[in-house]
């Protein structure tokens, strides 16, 4: 069977094993990770609305210059 392997955390160059660490330390190590966590997704997210903001930019800006055409039309006639 496949031995299991212990969880560590590295601190600088030193490997600290996570079951030695003291109650407060697993806190602030478990915290370290959820908002590691909490930031890819945050960054995941943020991709997504930049990627669609740009598209209703582009959007707005094409309709508006659209308008801007019909009234120069309009107003050469």
């Amino acid at each position: 069977m496949a031995e299991a392997k212990e969880s560590v955390v590295f601190l600088g160059d030193k490997e600290i094993k996570v079951a030695d660490l003291d109650k407060k330390q697993k806190y602030f190590h478990s915290q370290v990770i959820d908002l590691t966590n909490q930031k890819a997704r945050i960054t995941f997210q943020l991709d997504q609305v930049n990627a669609s903001l740009k598209v209703f930019e582009d959007a707005f800006v094409k309709s508006t210059q659209e308008k801007s055409e019909e009234i120069l039309a309009v107003d050469n006639d």
